[in-house]
């Protein structure tokens, strides 16, 4: 295990493994690391996993497992809920700088490619970040049978949850008669 760069969260540094031959790798344990997940969302918990970069022929390859979970609303009853999420990242990463001569590499062919920065660090936190704006839920639940809330009252709908003792409107009392009259028959149709 190798450790990454003192307070600089999700940064390990790659300037050896740069001059190691292909195939060689590093694996970065995380642990207990918080980031900013973006505008709307809060971690519940802290991204915990494993980093392995290997050296490849024209950089680096970045395979990554994550852990977190998203602290959110359930989309039915908007009771507060804490939300798994698992990432899986696979990257690949180019030198920005030349190894041999410190001169800045021509980015303009490949300008989607994730690159190192000029001290040779591998930045992970804007992969991650990204990562987990995807995965996160676009309606998420409590539960799969969460019947949300009620039209009437608005509280949550939970088994048993009735209003037949709320007073009716006196304008629409005829109907419930003609409900009761009503209920063992079949429709015409």
């Amino acid at each position: 295990m190798t450790t990454p760069v003192p307070g600089a969260p999700l940064t390990y540094p790659t300037s050896r493994l740069l001059q190691e031959p292909p195939g060689s790798t590093r694996t970065y344990e995380v642990a207990g690391v918080t980031i900013d997940p973006g505008e709307g969302l809060r971690l519940a918990d802290p991204i915990e996993g494993r980093v392995e970069v290997v050296r490849t022929n024209r950089g680096l390859f970045v395979r990554s497992r994550l852990t977190t979970s998203l602290d959110t609303e359930c989309g039915r009853c908007l009771r507060e809920i804490e939300v798994p999420i698992e990432l899986e990242i696979e990257e690949e990463v180019l030198p920005s700088i030349d190894m041999a001569t410190g001169r800045p590499l021509d980015a303009s062919s490949e300008p989607d490619v994730l690159r190192l920065n000029d001290h040779h660090e591998l930045e992970l936190e804007q992969v991650v970040r990204e990562a987990i704006q995807l995965a996160e839920p676009i309606a998420a639940v409590c539960e799969a049978a969460c019947e949300g809330l009620c039209p009437e009252c608005g509280e949550r709908r939970e088994p048993g949850h009735a209003h037949d003792d709320l007073p009716i409107d006196r304008r629409l009392e005829g109907l419930r008669a003609f409900r009761a009259a009503n209920d063992g028959e079949s429709s015409p149709n």
